[in-house]
């Protein structure tokens, strides 16, 4: 069984700053983790139920059983998943100046459910790439990558400073702001850069006079506004329409 200091030791990869130290990060439940064994991330130790383990005895990876009680222990989440992978982060690949095809930009976007969310939406639109804020949450935060439904594997995330990044991109720039033009009039783009901002404040200040095409939805109720995953999905729909 697993040990009280192997516990410690996952609960402590559930902060970033302890992530950063050792290089590693957790994923859990079982769909995430069938995909990371399909891919070609380095999976360092697997802890699981007894049940998933009778169910994968092939598997050529370690694996350690676990109680229910130590997977919720370990768990970086509200209710504990079958299996938690512990994971290698892999080298970050150089952020493209000119990245193909169309790039989501993200400032100061803080909440992990919606930055997960956004990565499994940029899987689903073909986006490849998204660049965003130092002040984004982490990527390989335990929020981030549950509800990013294993497209974490298929997305890039680069964070570099935005304002250095955008000043030397050269394709359409546009903005998600209450005063655009709305997308439902907007012309669809192979290559361009989306920005969203953050959940409360929008995008900042200094990034304002880099948009060139800004855009909105539409209100047709009342409701003040709308998430920040929910409005990207619904603003790529339109933008990446054909």
């Amino acid at each position: 069984m697993v040990s009280k200091r192997e516990v410690k030791y996952i609960q402590s990869l559930c902060q970033k700053k302890h992530r950063a130290e050792e290089r590693l990060f957790i994923v859990e439940g079982e769909k995430a983790v069938e995909e990371l064994i399909q891919s070609d991330w380095t999976i360092r130790q697997l802890y699981a139920a007894a049940d998933w383990m009778a169910a994968h005895l092939s598997l050529n990876l370690p694996v350690q059983e676990a109680s229910e009680e130590q997977l919720q222990q370990m768990s970086g989440l509200r209710s504990a998943r079958a299996v938690i992978a512990l994971v290698e982060m892999p080298n970050q690949q150089e952020l493209p100046l000119q990245p193909d095809g169309f790039t989501l930009v993200l400032d100061q976007l803080q909440d992990p459910g919606n930055m997960g969310t956004i990565l499994r939406i940029a899987d689903w639109f073909g986006i490849q790439t998204i660049v965003a804020s130092e002040s984004c949450a982490d990527l390989y935060n335990p929020k981030v990558i549950q509800s990013s439904m294993g497209s974490f594997l298929r997305v890039q995330v680069h964070y570099t400073d935005l304002t250095a990044w955008l000043e030397q991109y050269r394709a359409p720039i546009l903005g998600a702001v209450l005063t655009g033009e709305s997308v439902f009039m907007a012309s669809p783009h192979e290559r361009a850069a989306l920005i969203i901002g953050n959940e409360g404040q929008g995008i900042g200040q200094q990034l304002l006079p880099f948009i060139q095409e800004p855009v909105s939805i539409p209100r047709l109720g009342k409701a003040e506004s709308l998430n920040a995953a929910v409005a990207t999905g619904i603003l790529l729909s339109y933008l990446k329409r054909k």
